[in-house]
């Protein structure tokens, strides 16, 4: 078992003091899938980032920014992923990101991407 201290000094991990919120909060959090469509190296970027273009089915296609350098671009394309889809946009650099994408962040920084077990049809809202 890890020592619980440690999980207080990296964001990142489990805090046991963290907020709850309601349920009905969480409810107004649009969480969708959508499809990576294109990806290009975000170098003015504070972290490493790429820039990535996303296809919400319906919803249309959303510009994202995302610390996941620790893929290759080329496995990015046609990857299914999660993401906030009714965040207001936020101005990263030269490039306004519309929609967060989820990922798990690793002790070492590294994020992992949060996907669904099976393709699902585009714009889907996870609940």
């Amino acid at each position: 078992m890890k020592n619980c201290s440690s999980t207080l000094s990296n964001p990142h991990k489990i805090d046991a003091r963290s907020t709850e919120i309601t349920y009905s909060e969480f409810e107004k959090v649009e969480i969708r899938v959508g499809k990576i469509i294109k990806v290009t190296d975000f170098p003015e970027a504070r972290k490493p980032a790429y820039k990535l273009w996303i296809d919400f089915g319906a919803l249309g296609i959303k510009k994202s920014s995302a610390q996941i350098t620790n893929y290759q671009r080329e496995e990015l394309i046609d990857k299914q992923v999660l993401a906030v889809t009714n965040f207001s946009p936020r101005q990263v650099a030269n490039f306004m990101s519309e929609v967060l994408v989820l990922g798990a962040v690793l002790d070492d920084g590294q994020v992992v991407l949060i996907k669904t077990d099976r393709d699902v049809p585009l714009g889907n809202r996870i609940l």
